[in-house]
């Protein structure tokens, strides 16, 4: 399977084709894409290529700064209302603080809770809600919300200072965490991708605030870095 290899308690989204149809008679397309059984992400293989550009919409001022697709918007959305029906069912009947970590995650954020919000209207159980940023407050329950943990310094260090407040209940929800050797081993609540140690840029994650505005998680290219360098 190209990108990807079996681990423990991992299972594939799909068989490859030969092996398995759906009863319609329609093929399984091959996946390149893990789902890890015991902790809930999709992970995402150290040689994964990507998608070629041409079979996206991508923004022509970005047609030569980026070398390939490499999370698409809809498996970022489809992702995204998974990870707001695990929460649902850890967090529910709780009245919790969602809490944004700008820049980079107001997008993820505002998804996010738009799937939460058609579960709260749509199914048994709901989560009370209220929205702030960042912010040194006291805070009871608390979800925060971010695009990607690197290293997880940062988020370790948010996290005990929060902890001085003496929340009831503090969980993370990260769409993306990558491997690097660089990190220091924390791991969120809730993870949509864990990715290889790639320059990622797109759905609000910037390289000195270009490509938010683009809607697929792709790479970087060496011509991009340079043009949008400070």
């Amino acid at each position: 399977m190209k990108g990807c290899h079996m681990e423990e308690g991992e299972r594939l989204f799909s068989a490859a084709p030969e092996k398995r149809t759906r009863s319609n008679g329609f093929k399984l397309q091959e996946t390149r894409f893990h789902l890890n059984m015991r902790k809930n992400f999709l992970k995402i293989g150290d040689d994964e290529q990507g998608y070629d550009l041409d079979l996206f919409c991508i923004p022509k001022h970005y047609a030569e700064d980026l070398e390939k697709v490499y999370i698409p918007h809809g498996l970022i959305m489809d992702r995204t209302e998974r990870l707001a029906r695990e929460i649902m069912q850890s967090m529910g009947g709780h009245h919790i603080v969602a809490l944004c970590v700008l820049k980079g995650g107001y997008k993820f954020f505002a998804d996010l809770l738009d799937y939460i919000k058609a579960l709260n209207r749509n199914s048994d159980r709901s989560i009370p809600m209220t929205v702030d940023f960042i912010r040194l407050k006291s805070y009871c329950n608390v979800l925060i919300v971010e695009d990607i943990i690197d290293t997880g310094k940062t988020m370790k260090t948010l996290l005990s200072l929060l902890k001085q407040y003496n929340p009831k209940m503090v969980k993370v929800a990260s769409l993306l965490v990558k491997r690097t050797p660089r990190s220091v081993g924390y791991r969120p609540d809730f993870v949509g991708f864990e990715v290889p140690d790639k320059f990622v840029v797109g759905y609000a994650l910037d390289y000195n605030e270009y490509f938010r505005d683009l809607n697929h998680i792709c790479v970087i290219s060496e011509t991009g870095k340079q043009k949008y360098k400070a």
